[in-house]
């Protein structure tokens, strides 16, 4: 017993100083950055400078010095002397270089359309979403100019005003004169509003 005891308490004293020695992860700070055997390399700076050689590449400057690099490339290869050429004919290294500015040229033009259908893409959504806002406001207008357009048909004009004064002015003279007016009526009642009015006489 005393012997397990004592392998019990070896036992724990090495498990607990090797537990010391390893290192604890801390939680409060971020992780060592990972080696990595490939470059890195900014996606945002190589997707610009593929739209500029796709740009370039689509340009009838980029023909022109290429067809006058290909002339005189053939030209010097046939007429210069021989220890001077170095690519004869079948022009087998011009061949390999046109063949590795095809293999390149063709996904760098991609990585540029790429590129401009994901702006062409944003730029639709933003058109889509400032519609929807001008229709909203175009809607908003239409309904307060409805309201304003109710509001001023039940305002009183000045045609109306006047024409009510030159009423009034005609009911006092007649009884001025002496005599119950014909057409008596009530007064003060805005045009919407003569058809649904009771007239004096009739109280």
């Amino acid at each position: 017993m005393a012997h397990e005891r004592e392998g019990t308490r070896e036992r724990t004293a090495s498990g607990a100083t090797a537990a010391s020695r390893a290192p604890r992860t801390r939680l409060d700070q971020p992780r060592p950055p990972r080696r990595r055997l490939l470059p890195e390399w900014d996606p945002e700076a190589f997707g610009r400078l593929s739209e500029r050689i796709a740009r370039f590449l689509g340009t009838g400057r980029f023909i022109v010095w290429m067809t006058i690099v290909i002339i005189m490339w053939v030209l010097w290869n046939v007429f210069a002397p021989g220890e001077l050429k170095f690519d004869e004919y079948p022009f087998i290294f011009l061949t390999l270089m046109l063949s590795l500015q095809a293999s390149y040229a063709a996904p760098l033009i991609l990585l540029a359309q790429n590129r401009q259908d994901d702006r062409d893409r944003v730029n639709l959504e933003q058109d889509r979403k400032q519609n929807e806002r001008s229709i909203a406001d175009t809607e908003y207008l239409t309904r307060e100019i409805a309201s304003l357009r109710i509001g001023l048909g039940e305002v009183a004009t000045r045609d109306w005003m006047r024409s009510e004064l030159q009423d009034l002015m005609k009911e006092l003279e007649e009884r001025g004169n002496g005599h119950r007016p014909s057409g008596h009526r009530e007064h003060g009642v805005f045009p919407a509003d003569r058809s649904r009015g009771r007239d004096v006489d009739d109280r």
